[in-house]
């Protein structure tokens, strides 16, 4: 594959990882002003944020299989046209059906472009032979805070779901089809495509096991995140007694740090090793809620939050990867399995804190997601092996990519 077919599929998954990070933000921040619109009842809203991750599950469990028999890029290049337009139905809507079946759409779409995007990420870091999945993923941040500063002005501005929606789908549906072109499938070598083939195809059972502490570390993960997502604003006004203007903040500062976490992670990576990078990553985020639970006030809050986008970011990439690298073979099925834990942390993080600090207390809840992102310290050795500078073991000898001026990728 020549080197500028790398560079352009680089590029164009980013622009993908961008686009589904402003498309995502776009949905779950205007959330209320979705329920305003379609009548949703609080209790009916639970099952309409689950049906997502459930539907998406369900659909990354179905690209494992479409993946034997089209290429990722294809799945990608067709997915992500309809999460957009399924956001658009969406905003465009009036009867309560017709959001079940916009959301019901766009759960099915964004399990199957999660999975293909992560793949193509993962086999272009192999074909590069150095760490870069954290950029693509540095670029969904970017994506989710521009979203949701697009949702901000839209709300600010009063304007209808629709009038918020269409303007962005109008701009990023091409552009997203444009750069679609431009995806570069690499599949494995002959020698890469026998490693770690049978674990995971012809002895399911092996293969789950080997992959199970990803799959483990891929949920607590997605607890913590949920748990920002979904409780940082509650928590700083209720817990921490902050105003309603500085409770909108915490989980600004989030995106904003788990952008730079994941922009400067690579090179960590390359330098450190993926297990030293993740061990870091896993103790910045554990501190995180610690200081959290025990924040005097809301700026101390604030710090928590802080220390939790930078020490999140780097995990769930680099899940990513080290299924590509554990089975460089079958790097696709491994990937859409994993890609399911996404969606059951996703499910499980919001329901139990609230549940503990329901019968306990917030701050005591706060030290229940700690727990379980200090799983990944068990599984550290999961990433690679210490001596691994690139973070897959998979990767060419660094003499192959520092080289040769007009050769390098």
């Amino acid at each position: 594959m020549t080197n500028a077919r790398l560079r352009y599929g680089r590029a164009s998954l980013a622009l993908s990882f961008l686009v589904q990070g402003v498309t995502f933000a776009l949905l779950v921040t205007r959330i209320p002003a979705i329920q305003d619109r379609y009548g949703i009842s609080d209790s009916l809203l639970p099952a309409f944020l689950a049906a997502v991750p459930v539907l998406a599950g369900v659909a990354s469990v179905g690209t494992e299989h479409l993946v034997k028999r089209v290429p990722p890029s294809a799945v990608l290049r067709w997915s992500q046209p309809v999460v957009l337009l399924s956001l658009l139905g969406v905003g465009a809507g009036s009867r309560l059906w017709h959001v079940a079946v916009a959301l019901g759409m766009f759960g099915l779409a964004v399990g199957a472009l999660d999975a293909s995007m992560n793949m193509l990420g993962v086999s272009l870091q192999r074909a590069y032979g150095r760490s870069i999945v954290l950029g693509f993923h540095a670029a969904y941040s970017l994506g989710g805070i521009v979203g949701a500063s697009l949702a901000w002005a839209g709300a600010c501005g009063e304007m209808s779901l629709l009038a918020s929606y269409l303007p962005v789908v109008a701009v990023l549906l091409p552009a997203a089809l444009l750069g679609s072109r431009r995806y570069a499938d690499t599949p494995p070598t002959a020698s890469e495509a026998t490693a770690g083939t049978e674990a995971l195809r012809g002895r399911p059972a092996n293969g789950g096991r080997l992959l199970l502490p990803l799959c483990l570390v891929m949920a607590c993960a997605y607890i913590g995140d949920s748990t920002v997502s979904n409780w940082s604003a509650k928590y700083l006004r209720d817990v921490l007694g902050s105003s309603e203007q500085l409770a909108t903040v915490p989980y600004n500062v989030y995106m904003v740090t788990t952008l730079l976490g994941r922009a400067v992670g690579d090179f960590g990576v390359r330098r450190l090793g993926a297990v030293a990078v993740v061990r870091g990553g896993t103790l910045l985020a554990a501190g995180g809620f610690a200081v959290v639970a025990a924040a005097p006030g809301a700026w101390a809050g604030m710090l928590g939050f802080t220390l939790l986008g930078l020490g999140l970011s780097v995990i769930v990439p680099q899940t990513f990867a080290a299924a590509g690298r554990m089975f460089p073979g079958a790097s696709d099925t491994a990937i859409a399995r994993l890609n399911i834990f996404n969606y059951v942390g996703f499910l499980i993080g919001s329901p139990l804190v609230g549940a503990v600090g329901d019968a306990w207390s917030y701050r005591g809840a706060m030290l229940v997601p700690m727990g379980l992102v200090l799983v990944t310290l068990l599984y550290a050795r999961s990433f690679g092996a210490d001596s691994a500078r690139y973070g897959g073991g998979h990767e060419r000898p660094r003499v192959v990519d520092v080289g040769r001026g007009g050769n390098e990728v």
